[in-house]
């Protein structure tokens, strides 16, 4: 006897992508246009700028020195504690789980793997762009500083730009990005710039961060948001070859997808003449008079209401009524009786 393989979990999640293999239609795809390739553009030249005020040691490593000196958590030790519990917010492992279980479900709904796609092409550019720059700047933090009134630059440090903020505009930006509706979008992206806001200001606040660090956070969190339209079409090339390599992989399993049952085509009633009836019933081939019946007939020779021999119902409708005399007649007088 031949048992059938109990699903998992993994099938019946591709089970629900077969359900809708296309994309709906309310969803829109965010395009390179004109406005996001002036923000890119104006983005990447404010990173460039933060990049060489630090380089050059300008006012803006003096501020730096400023606020690591005025020492913000000794100043209010009192929100100290919630701050440590903020920052979290931007931390790669909790927030990415956050997101992905999120952008999961809504990969569910939607029967497209691109929320989820979206979410690892984001990430796998902040890791390159920003691990890339904290290594090449090599930059040291508030707490291993080696001397007062430096940049601290090229001496082995990882802190330029703040991962934290980097990290929280990205995995909070992406619920923007992945919106349904132009509300929702404009919703979540001021949530995510409020929340991405406080997450930097918390780093500077604890002294992990120089302040231009946070400021360059932002600015990479942002580009690699700005950017993502250009992922899009490698997205969906990505999407099409999961799902095409879980086809062949069921198919080398023998469990291959139940083909889809037939349309009917749709019936189309006109009206006609006896005559013409008559004329197309002779024309018309003893084989296409008895086509295969719709799905949801039973199975079994089935004859057109134009064949079925009409039944007339056996007596009258009409109740049974005393007899009437013909109109204009005066009905018969009753005789009476008694004196």
């Amino acid at each position: 006897m031949r048992t059938e393989r109990k699903l998992t979990r993994l099938d019946r999640v591709f089970a629900r992508l077969d359900r809708e293999p296309e994309r709906p239609a309310h969803i829109d795809v965010p395009r390179m246009s004109r406005h996001r390739v002036a923000l890119f553009v104006s983005t990447l030249a404010f990173y460039l700028a933060i990049v060489w005020a630090v380089v050059i040691t300008s006012w803006l490593v003096r501020l730096d020195w400023q606020v690591m000196f005025f020492r913000p958590y000794q100043q209010w030790s009192e929100i100290h504690a919630f701050v440590d519990y903020y920052v979290v917010l931007g931390q790669r492992g909790p927030t990415a789980v956050m997101v992905a279980a999120w952008l999961g479900w809504r990969s569910w709904r939607q029967h497209t793997l691109r929320p989820l796609l979206a979410l690892g092409a984001a990430l796998l550019l902040l890791n390159v762009t920003v691990g890339a720059a904290k290594y090449g700047m090599g930059r040291l933090g508030p707490h291993y500083a080696t001397e007062i009134g430096s940049n601290e630059m090229w001496l082995g440090g990882d802190i330029f730009p703040s991962g934290h903020t980097a990290n929280a505009v990205v995995t909070w930006g992406i619920l923007a990005y992945l919106a349904s509706t132009p509300r929702a979008r404009r919703w979540l992206s001021a949530l995510s710039a409020v929340t991405s806001l406080g997450v930097g200001m918390s780093t500077v606040y604890l002294g992990t961060h120089w302040l231009s660090d946070v400021l360059l956070g932002w600015a990479a969190g942002l580009l690699i948001l700005l950017a993502l339209p250009w992922c899009e079409p490698l997205i969906a090339r990505a999407e099409t070859w999961i799902l095409a390599l879980r086809d062949r992989l069921l198919s080398r399993r023998g469990r291959t997808a139940r083909p889809a049952a037939p349309v009917a085509a749709p019936v189309v009633l006109v009206k006609s003449c006896p005559a013409d009836r008559d004329d197309a019933a002779a024309r018309e081939p003893v084989s296409a008079a008895r086509s295969r019946p719709p799905a949801y007939l039973a199975p079994g020779p089935h004859s057109t209401r134009a064949e079925r021999t009409p039944v007339t119902p056996a007596g009258s409708r009409r109740p049974a009524q005393p007899e009437r005399s013909p109109r204009g007649t005066s009905p018969t007088a009753r005789p009476l009786s008694g004196g």
